[in-house]
């Protein structure tokens, strides 16, 4: 249940800080929050996927501690990444 690789490739697009940009924070957290909404998706219909269900809560917990280093590290981009994803994580 991973992301297809044409989704990957526009959320890098989009999140990118250069060129080759591939590992920032900013890409990591976007795919990863992708990942957890799919997920989401997945355990609204498969309520009893339990397995699945701990593999969200370490993607939350990845997402998190990645947003939470990034608030520490460089508060503007960490600002300028919560505008684009649109939460208020």
């Amino acid at each position: 249940m991973s992301l297809d690789s044409e989704i990957k490739k526009e959320i890098i697009e989009k999140f990118k800080r250069h060129s080759n940009d591939t590992g920032s924070p900013e890409v990591q957290v976007a795919l990863l929050s992708a990942r957890i909404k799919q997920l989401e998706e997945h355990l609204k219909i498969h309520r009893k996927d339990f397995h699945s269900r701990r593999g969200l809560m370490k993607l939350i917990g990845q997402r998190r501690a990645l947003i939470n280093y990034l608030k520490r590290k460089d508060f503007e981009r960490y600002q300028n990444l919560i505008q684009k994803l649109g939460s208020k994580k």
